[in-house]
């Protein structure tokens, strides 16, 4: 286990924000807090930059399970994840030195495709089309054919992922303190020969979804693991369940995920 204060820094290079960021590395090791140069010596995770910042942080640091992640943002930014911003990194600091610390959990979906590579996601998996066609996915739930999709794509979203691409899809926002999944059409065909449900669905953390790609044509769709596109060659099947995984943050008092949604959205 790595020395609790030990505290890595994500973000992108820019040289427009190195002097702030000079300003929050001073901070941290007059806090006592250790500014390292690698992910696996933390104990604190901080992406800077918003919610695009902190889920890249997350996947390139494994979705570690022994650390806590906390995202800040630039000052005229809002974000889901990142309960800090620039302006106010002594009061992050402060919480974890002297306040009683609340930590959130996100739940985290495990993605395995073609029963071989498996991935995670803290926002959503999605699957398109990469032709001017549509695509045609068998949707199963357990051992059940539920439905055949054929449209532009399906989206599988945590349910803080709920606010991102799925709510744009006019699918429902989830409270994270609830352990499941959904799944959202993305411009679905319905006709005499595809019927699918026409609306997004919630599946508990004990279900298990499979999505079956027809192979008509579109046998490498664009797969999305939140903010990174992957193409993989002959996809035939994604099994999708809520993971064991979870992501840890640290919690601001009075600042709930439903303060958050209203503050972004409302």
């Amino acid at each position: 286990m790595p020395n609790r204060r030990n505290m890595f820094f994500y973000y992108h290079k820019d040289e427009t924000i190195e002097d702030k960021l000079q300003t929050l590395f001073d901070l941290a090791k007059e806090n006592n807090f250790n500014v390292v140069d690698n992910a696996n010596d933390a104990s604190i995770i901080v992406s800077i930059g918003g919610d695009g910042a902190f889920l890249q942080a997350v996947r390139k640091t494994g979705f570690r399970q022994d650390c806590l992640y906390t995202g800040i943002t630039y000052s005229d930014e809002s974000g889901l994840y990142c309960d800090f911003n620039m302006d106010n990194f002594q009061q992050m600091l402060d919480t974890m030195l002297y306040a009683e610390m609340e930590v959130r959990r996100f739940p985290v979906i495990k993605v395995v495709i073609n029963g071989e590579s498996a991935f995670y996601c803290l926002n959503e998996l999605s699957v398109r089309s990469t032709i001017i066609k549509s695509i045609a996915i068998d949707v199963h739930i357990d051992d059940l054919h539920f439905e055949t999709f054929r449209g532009d794509g399906l989206i599988v979203a945590t349910p803080t992922g709920s606010t991102g691409y799925n709510k744009s899809t006019n699918g429902a926002v989830i409270d994270p303190l609830i352990p499941s999944f959904q799944v959202s059409e993305l411009a679905s065909l319905n006709n005499n020969r595809y019927r699918t449900l026409g609306s997004s669905f919630v599946l508990s953390k004990d279900r298990k979804l499979g999505l079956d790609v027809i192979q008509d044509g579109n046998d490498y769709p664009i797969i999305g693991l939140d903010n990174e596109a992957y193409s993989i060659r002959n996809i035939k099947d994604i099994t999708i369940t809520l993971s064991d995984k979870i992501i840890k943050t640290v919690k601001l008092k009075n600042n709930s995920y439903w303060d958050r949604v209203k503050r972004t959205f409302l």
